[in-house]
């Protein structure tokens, strides 16, 4: 197996609780060549005494943003400054199984791909399994119009895809929608693994279970960042959400 460079990108802010179970997870990984990038994302100091004192001694990059920008801006920070031949994504209260990235990798090197996800597993606050996700073997433009299938902390893109007006949007929630739609507009195919190698942990209290946010945010992808009509906008945003509806019943 080649053994490509991984960038591990990671923002941070507020998941102190969850942090150690997500680093080790990326830290115990059996594919060795990979530099983890942190962003501190928070205008609050008072979570960065921790952070350092995790990644003390070890070769991390570290990336402390003077004010909160959001997830998808601190993506963007990290994968400027990252090295690597691919790019791994992780949110900073998710956690990978141990084989996940030798297992991803081997797959798109093989496969000659640049962009991969896989299936995982839902858990809570608690760590308990509330549910989990299956991953189709190829999501076109067209699939992702109706549902958003791919889970961030399951991708992995070559980075050479991720050009200057090819990145994450300045959304709170569905940042990372937004850029599968704009890469597989561009004919970048994703091919799935249908193993479950990433856990989302579903927050409570997190912006991404703000259904408000989530529908606002919604409108907008289509909106804004596809420039479609309003109504247009409106008839794909009722079938995303009617596709969100129907994945909650099998959580």
């Amino acid at each position: 197996m080649r053994n490509d460079l991984v960038s591990v990108v990671i923002p941070y802010f507020k998941s102190k609780q969850f942090f150690s179970q997500s680093i080790r997870s990326v830290e115990k990984q059996s594919y060795r060549n990979k530099e983890i990038i942190i962003i501190y994302d928070d205008e609050n100091r008072s979570e960065l005494k921790f952070i350092k004192k995790i990644i003390k001694k070890k070769k991390y990059k570290l990336i402390i943003n003077k004010f909160n920008i959001g997830a998808g801006k601190s993506r963007n920070k990290a994968i400027f400054k990252s090295k690597g031949k691919y790019i791994a994504f992780l949110d900073s209260d998710d956690f990978w199984s141990k084989h996940k990235l030798k297992k991803q990798i081997t797959f798109m090197n093989k496969n000659n791909i640049s962009a991969s996800f896989t299936a995982y597993n839902i858990v809570n606050d608690k760590n308990i399994n509330v549910g989990s996700r299956p991953a189709k073997k190829k999501i076109f433009f067209r699939d992702l119009l109706y549902s958003c299938d791919i889970g961030l902390s399951t991708v992995v893109l070559k980075r050479s895809i991720l050009k200057k007006k090819l990145n994450f949007p300045n959304l709170k929630t569905k940042e990372d929608y937004v850029l599968w739609l704009l890469l597989s507009q561009k004919k970048i195919i994703f091919y799935g693994i249908n193993k479950k190698l990433s856990t989302w942990r579903k927050r409570q209290n997190s912006l991404s279970s703000n259904t408000f946010q989530k529908i606002l945010d919604g409108f907008r992808v289509y909106k804004k960042y596809l420039n479609f009509s309003t109504i247009k906008s409106l008839i794909y945003l009722f079938f995303l959400s009617l596709n969100y509806l129907k994945k909650l019943n099998f959580s």
